[in-house]
């Protein structure tokens, strides 16, 4: 199926990224452009409540932006690492993915304002994803947390998290988490771009450029980060069982669609009971930029009966 018309009107605009490894990124420049591209609130979609908050860690203050569709009724948590590979996106900028994940999970949503690159390199954005998780378990009175359904999900760079988040929590003894939603996650930092066939069928004209994986990602690895590290590339992790239930979601034309697809099967051989559902004339970050057309939203009530099931 061909990309979807939206998506292909907007991208058609977009300048591609130069090949020969040239290109260049200012991400002060960059978090600038997508915030002031941002809908007013009054465009957005209602959410019963919503309050900024923010939690004391060991690196400081950490914000958190917390959605509530049913105020005072036990639910399930879901704790929500934004994109942005690592050093763009904010609370702001994917607000609309936490408001729609609120109303159509009825869970209470957990936003992360996590630390980005280049300011904070790995680890430091995935230590503040892993506090929030320990301080979501430790706050469930103040949550409406049922005690029993607590997700982490992440999209993009989040879902890089999201997945080491819940790998680490079982290494050690924390077995709160009982899902993970992994949505067109970055799970392989290494871009060899023979080792997936969908960062070359992929590579350019789809919004994320291959020839720009790398230069996005710097900022974040900057630190010495090692690719083959599975706390920066989930899909090396050697024993992925006892994980939690997991829901991917990828994108037709996404250069990152193999590798999410493939660390899908990966669960499944370790006995974790997998979903993986691709959305067809859809690209990378899908649910953030076109997330409320007809043909895509449907994905948040998926993870919506995902998690309740």
């Amino acid at each position: 199926m061909p990309l979807h018309p939206v998506i292909a009107e907007v991208v058609a605009d977009i300048p591609p990224t130069p090949e020969d490894g040239t290109a260049t990124v200012d991400p002060q420049q960059w978090r600038a452009d997508e915030e002031a591209r941002v809908p007013p609130l009054a465009d957005r979609l209602p959410v019963t409540r919503v309050e900024d908050t923010s939690i004391d860690t060991t690196a400081g203050g950490l914000p958190l932006r917390i959605y509530r569709q049913r105020p005072g009724e036990p639910t399930g948590v879901l704790l929500y690492f934004h994109g942005g590979a690592f050093f763009s996106g904010s609370l702001e900028t994917h607000d609309v993915v936490a408001r729609s994940l609120a109303v159509e999970t009825g869970f209470t949503v957990v936003a992360v304002g996590y630390r980005r690159a280049p300011e904070a390199a790995f680890p430091a954005g995935l230590e503040d994803c892993f506090a929030a998780l320990k301080w979501a378990i430790g706050h469930g009175r103040d949550l409406d947390w049922d005690s029993h359904r607590l997700a982490v999900v992440g999209d993009s760079s989040g879902g890089t998290f999201a997945a080491v988040v819940a790998a680490r929590a079982l290494e050690e003894g924390i077995d709160a988490i009982t899902h993970q939603v992994l949505l067109y996650p970055s799970v392989d930092l290494d871009f060899d771009l023979d080792r997936y066939p969908s960062l070359r069928e992929n590579a350019r004209g789809y919004g994320l450029e291959t020839a720009g994986l790398k230069p996005h990602n710097s900022f974040y690895l900057e630190s010495g980060a090692d690719t083959a590290d599975p706390r920066v590339s989930p899909i090396k992790r050697e024993d992925l069982t006892g994980l939690p239930k997991t829901l991917i979601i990828t994108a037709q034309f996404d250069p990152l669609r193999d590798e999410g697809e493939q660390y899908g099967q990966h669960l499944q051989e370790a006995g974790v009971d997998v979903t993986v559902h691709r959305y067809e004339t859809a690209n990378h970050g899908f649910l953030a930029n076109f997330g409320q057309l007809p043909e895509f939203y449907p994905a948040f009530a998926e993870i919506g009966e995902f998690l309740r099931g």
